[in-house]
């Protein structure tokens, strides 16, 4: 009898440990962009995070338009517990108020100010500065000198061979923006900005590429000379080989940054606050710059110089960076795409 009721009293206390251990386990649901950020954090920065705070990540993989749709439509019933979205669509985000307040502790505190906003409920977790990306061996065949203003996308020597991504494409709507400041215009004046793109700056377009993997595709083939591009696809495009030089604008590169914020409503507010200090730690900084092309946003990462060299990395090249008022451009943005579409394409 006694043996009977100790094997039950060790069945009994096997199933509470297991049970135990099966409830300790929580979801955080990371809803985050696909490619090589999403190879990256699966293969090296979630597993270590998931080990430490006994949590398993759901991976949805989205564009920033999409996850911000899925906010809106779950809005009664989130399912998402932590979003990536670029910051200008961050900034619609924030005003739906579909961010919580990230704590102000920890590795957010080494973040730069300039990679703080929606009053601390969303932070940036990597630069992309946008300027100008060009095929150094083309231009070194033709004697060319490396581009170093916005202005160079309107000289006639690259007719057909500039691409411009359409103003759905973050690139293309922040160089709008970028000509008009240059022209005397801004985001509530951005008349100036369509007079350079119809103008001066048209005439040199081969197309109004959307998608990365087609303009590198363009770049491999030499059918184009300069784009408008970001600093993390241009490192992309030299990893392959390719001789992908790219130039900070000295107007200023305007900055695009990835975004992170805890949902409101989340069942595990505490994975999320955990989960966003350890994305933004030095250590995790480091490997998305290696791998992303992303400029760290921690003060205290540190890279190789030669990494350094090709991401917007350090207080100079993050300072010199133009940001762009997403409050002004949010309101315009549907306006500003039916001209585009009208007067640019």
């Amino acid at each position: 009898m006694k043996i009977l009721c100790g094997i039950k009293l060790t069945v009994l206390s096997a199933a509470i440990v297991f049970g135990s251990a099966q409830a300790a386990e929580r979801t955080l649901y990371l809803a985050g962009y696909g490619g090589s950020t999403e190879t990256l954090l699966k293969e090296k920065v979630l597993p270590r995070w998931e080990e430490a705070n006994n949590a398993k990540v759901v991976y949805i993989p989205g564009n920033s338009t999409t996850t911000l749709a899925k906010l809106q439509a779950q809005r009664d019933n989130q399912e998402i517990d932590v979003a990536f979205i670029d910051d200008g669509p961050m900034e619609q985000a924030l005003a739906l108020g579909f961010c919580d307040k990230i704590d102000n502790k920890g590795a957010v505190t080494e973040v730069y100010d300039n990679a703080k906003f929606g009053d601390g409920r969303a932070v940036g977790f990597g630069f992309i500065a946008t300027g100008l990306t060009y095929n150094k061996k083309m231009f070194a065949d033709k004697g060319w000198a490396a581009p170093t203003s916005w202005r160079d996308l309107e000289d006639s020597k690259y007719k057909g061979m500039v691409v411009v991504p359409p103003i759905t494409n973050g690139y293309g709507l922040l160089t709008l923006v970028a000509h008009a400041r240059l022209n005397g215009g801004g985001e509530d004046n951005i008349d100036p900005g369509f007079d350079a793109m119809i103008e001066r700056i048209g005439p040199n377009v081969l197309t109004y590429e959307p998608s990365s993997g087609k303009l590198s595709e363009l770049f491999q083939s030499g059918e184009v000379a300069l784009a408008v591009w970001g600093s993390s696809r241009a490192k992309a495009l030299a990893d392959t080989g390719f001789p992908a030089g790219f130039a900070y604008p000295k107007e200023g590169a305007v900055a695009l940054m990835a975004a992170v914020c805890p949902v409101v409503n989340s069942d595990v507010p505490d994975l999320a606050q955990s989960f966003i200090q350890y994305l933004v730690s030095a250590e995790v900084q480091a490997q998305l710059a290696e791998v992303t092309g992303f400029g760290p946003v921690n003060k205290n990462t540190k890279l190789s110089p030669e990494l350094a060299a090709n991401v917007p990395f350090g207080p100079d090249k993050v300072s010199k960076m133009m940001s762009v008022d997403y409050s002004i451009i949010n309101k315009q943005r549907e306006q500003w795409t039916k001209r585009w579409n009208r007067e640019v394409e």
